[in-house]
C-alpha cells in the first residue's frame, strides 16, 4: 500500500461521533481522546451505570446495545460518524456475537448509506498473516475458525456509499484496568495452575499496543480517512509468549516452565489456540499515514509495574 497514491478525506475540525463500546476498556479511552480534542460523542449506553459514566465523561449518551438494532440506526443518524468499538466478549458463544458484530455493522452502514460520512470498525491483527509479519495491505480471508467478520462487513458497507475504514487492533490491548483482556487471562491461569507456561520453545510472537495509543489512532483514522484502508494498532510488533510467561511468572513468583502442544489445551483451555499463535505485525505504514507514534508503556513495562497483578 503507497501512501502516495492513497487519498485522504480530511474531515471537519468537530465531528459529532456515535461510540459503540463507548464505555469499555478501549472505548472509555477512545471518548476521552475524541472529547480532548474538540469532538462531542453520543456513546451507546446499555444501562444507567454506562451512561452516569459517559454523562462524567463529557459525553452524551444514547440507550442500547448492539443487539437493539434500532438503537444502533439511531445513534448513528444522529451523528457525523461512527466509531464501532463495541463486542460482546463471550467467547463461550463465539460464533454468536460474531454474527452479533456482522449485523451491527451492516445495519449502521445502512443508516449511513450514501452519506460518506467515516464509519470506523474494529478487527484484529493476530489472523491476518499467521507465521508471517502482517502489514496493512494484507486482506486476510474469512476464517470459519476464527469466524469475526468485521472487515468483511466493512468492505461491503463500503459499496454503499460510506467512508469505511479498519482498525486492527494488537492481541493484547494493554493498560491499567484492563480486567478482561488477554493478559489477564494468562495471569488468572498462572494463578490456577500454579506456574506461567509457554508451549514448546515459546517463540512464538504477539503484537502489543497500550490503550491510550490506541485510542488516538481511532481519532486520527476519523479525522484523516483513508477509504477501505486497515490501520494497524499497533506498538510493538513482536513479542515472544515466553517473554510474557516470564514476566507474568515473575510478578507472581512462580516457576515458568515450558509444556508441549499436546498439553497446550489442558493447560490454556479454549486459549490454547491464542497461546499458541505466531502472529507478528508492522505498523509502518499507519504510522506514516497518520503521523500516529506510539509513546505509552510498553506491554513488558506494564506487566512489570504489576497493573496485572496486584
Amino acid at each position: 500500500m503507497d501512501a502516495a497514491d492513497i487519498c485522504i478525506n480530511k474531515r471537519k475540525s468537530i465531528m459529532r461521533v456515535f461510540v459503540t463500546g463507548a464505555t469499555g476498556f478501549v472505548g472509555t479511552a477512545i471518548v476521552q481522546e475524541l472529547i480532548n480534542n474538540g469532538h462531542q460523542v453520543l456513546g451507546l449506553a446499555r444501562s444507567d451505570a454506562s451512561a452516569q459514566k459517559l454523562l462524567a465523561a463529557g459525553a452524551e449518551f444514547h440507550m442500547g446495545d448492539l443487539e437493539d438494532l434500532n438503537s444502533l440506526r439511531s445513534g448513528a443518524a444522529d451523528s457525523d460518524a461512527v466509531i464501532h468499538a463495541g463486542f460482546i466478549h463471550d467467547f463461550t458463544r463465539f460464533e454468536e456475537v460474531c454474527k452479533v458484530d456482522q449485523k451491527a455493522i451492516e445495519t449502521i452502514g445502512q443508516e449511513l448509506a450514501g452519506t460518506n460520512r467515516p464509519f470506523i470498525v474494529t478487527s484484529g491483527t493476530a489472523l491476518v498473516s499467521p507465521g508471517k509479519l502482517a502489514t496493512e495491505d494484507i486482506i486476510s480471508p474469512f476464517n470459519p475458525a476464527w469466524p469475526r467478520a468485521s472487515e468483511q462487513a466493512a468492505d461491503a458497507v463500503a459499496k454503499l456509499g460510506v467512508l469505511t475504514a479498519a482498525i486492527r487492533l494488537s492481541p493484547s490491548v494493554h493498560g491499567l484496568d484492563d480486567k478482561h483482556g488477554f493478559i489477564p487471562i494468562l495471569v488468572n491461569i498462572a494463578r490456577e495452575k500454579g506456574v506461567s507456561a509457554y508451549i514448546g520453545d515459546g517463540l512464538n510472537r504477539w503484537n502489543a499496543v497500550h490503550r491510550l495509543d490506541a485510542a488516538r489512532l481511532y481519532r486520527l483514522a476519523l479525522e484523516n480517512t483513508v477509504p477501505a484502508a486497515r490501520f494497524h494498532g499497533t506498538a510493538e510488533e513482536a513479542i515472544t509468549i515466553k517473554t510474557i510467561a516470564e514476566a507474568i511468572g515473575k510478578q507472581l513468583n512462580l516457576p515458568v516452565v515450558s509444556i508441549t502442544a499436546e498439553a497446550a489445551t489442558e493447560h490454556f483451555g479454549w486459549f490454547a489456540h491464542m497461546a499458541a499463535i505466531d502472529c507478528p505485525a508492522s505498523s509502518k505504514w499507519t504510522q506514516e499515514q497518520l503521523k500516529w507514534q506510539p509513546t505509552h508503556n510498553t506491554l513488558l513495562a506494564d506487566i512489570e509495574n504489576g497493573i496485572y497483578t496486584k
